[in-house]
């Protein structure tokens, strides 16, 4: 029989509120997870089409660390979930590359040593040379994930330091595109986590996707007695004398918890709560979101001599700008990821060849197309994103191309808020961060991208120092 009353209940069976509900299961909490979906995974799930599984989110796990490097988030996750490290089969990358200009001619390359970028950004850029040494210490000391930190913006940070305004957006360009809600900058503890999570760190997968991710962390749930309600979401948090008293679910059934963790998003757990905090939610919602589109080749992308790259952060131009598309996409910059490109063991391949390109666009343009209009527009945009992105990539012949393509798919921001309920399909969440995780209520705390820990390894670690901060021992942090 299901229970009615828990220690805590968290909402959402995302990477964050996975590792949250294993973390306090593990401290014999009665926990349970609700999620609205049929699937665990939120912003990193998948799903199948025509028996092909396609991740969601996952372009690659950052954070990447070779065995035995010790006092890093990913060692730390590990530990903190009592998961083996083998469990999730981390493939590295073998390189990715920042590419400016109209056909990428100034490039930046990196691998998971970060010597390499390094020696790029000295040789490329020599007259900032001894300022970026500097940056790069300030960033290996400062503490990034700081729950009292002080916002900074990382453009004036980094202006102390880099006096060219290319190398500047070049360096910026990988980090928003891979964590930032906030428009043309970012707040500077975000930019040191995911300088670090890419730069000095790096990017891994597994062969079989995200979802090799996922299955590990609801084996650890379920074995640590967690209970899970899907396709069973919170509809409203009644607020009664300061705490959040009951969880009414979309089935009109109540249940109750002494501590309530949401990784819904801050804005969207502000309308959950009766009364709803209109203007709050409102003053702190995303205007960034993506589309993605993914071709599937008969071929690797070796084939097509695209097999170097693992992921390609490109811009047309010099300038970069990081804003919400004025249009349904934005063309001049993006994200390209071949997921065949990582150093799979024992020759291990995928199937098929796989092209994922991403860029920013707007949820406005996308979200009330009647739907025949909006299939005519995803038919249409696919093929400028696909165009746009090879202008990067060496030529290849688009008969050629067109011939040796078995299927395709993309998602858009009303995608997004279909499946995650992030308000403007905001893949980042808010753009002003709740780094202690606290709410108006004294039991309601966030977890998750509107925490403040970026990336998969980031939203893990997030559920549990939310965990461990406000429910295990307090303040004084995990047992």
């Amino acid at each position: 029989m299901k229970s009615s009353h828990y220690d805590a209940a968290i909402i959402g069976a995302g990477m964050s509120g996975l590792a949250a509900g294993i973390r306090l299961a593990h401290f014999g909490k009665r926990v349970c997870i609700f999620e609205r979906h049929n699937a665990p995974g939120g912003l990193n799930g998948f799903y199948s089409i025509a028996g092909r599984k396609f991740d969601v989110g996952l372009h690659a796990m950052t954070n990447y660390v070779p065995p035995g490097v010790k006092g890093t988030p990913l060692t730390k996750l590990l530990r903190q979930l009592r998961i083996d490290r083998d469990a999730f089969a981390l493939c590295p990358q073998k390189q990715s590359r920042i590419a400016f200009g109209p056909r990428g001619e100034a490039t930046l390359r990196f691998t998971n040593d970060f010597a390499v970028l390094d020696a790029e950004v000295r040789e490329k850029f020599p007259h900032d040379a001894e300022g970026w040494g500097n940056l790069v210490q300030l960033v290996r000391t400062h503490d990034g994930v700081s729950l009292d930190a002080q916002p900074r913006s990382a453009r004036e940070v980094v202006a102390q330091h880099l006096r060219d305004p290319l190398l500047t957006d070049m360096i910026f360009c990988p980090l928003m595109y891979y964590g930032s809600a906030q428009e043309r900058d970012m707040e500077f503890g975000q930019f040191v986590i995911m300088f670090k999570a890419l730069y000095l760190e790096g990017f891994a997968r597994p062969l079989a996707g995200v979802r090799v991710i996922i299955r590990v962390l609801l084996e650890k749930f379920r074995e640590a007695g967690g209970e899970r309600r899907m396709k069973c979401g919170v509809t409203r948090i009644v607020e009664r004398e300061g705490r959040a008293a009951v969880l009414v679910l979309d089935d009109g059934a109540e249940v109750t918890a002494d501590h309530v963790i949401s990784s819904a998003g801050y804005p969207e757990t502000m309308r959950l709560c009766e009364p709803a905090h209109t203007a709050e939610a409102e003053a702190n919602t995303g205007q960034l979101s993506y589309v993605e589109t993914i071709a599937v080749h008969r071929q690797p992308p070796a084939g097509w001599g695209w097999g170097d790259d693992t992921i390609i952060f490109f811009n047309d131009s010099e300038k970069f700008f990081y804003e919400r598309a004025t249009g349904p996409a934005d063309l001049r910059s993006g994200v390209i990821c071949f997921p065949n490109n990582f150093a799979y063991p024992g020759g291990a391949a995928l199937p098929e060849g796989l092209v994922r390109v991403t860029c920013l666009a707007n949820f406005a343009r996308w979200a009330n197309l009647p739907e025949e209009t909006y299939q005519a527009e995803k038919r249409r945009w696919f093929d400028a994103i696909q165009r746009s992105a090879r202008r990067f990539l060496p030529p290849v012949d688009d008969a050629a191309l067109a011939a040796n393509l078995v299927a395709t798919d993309m998602f858009t921001p009303r995608t997004v808020r279909k499946f995650t309920g992030h308000l403007n399909g905001a893949i980042y969440g808010a753009p002003r961060k709740i780094r202690d995780g606290r709410t108006h209520l004294s039991n309601l705390y966030l977890c998750g991208t509107d925490q403040g820990f970026l990336g998969i390894v980031g939203a893990m670690l997030s559920g549990i120092s939310m965990a461990n901060y406000h429910v295990l021992q307090g303040p004084g942090g995990a047992r």
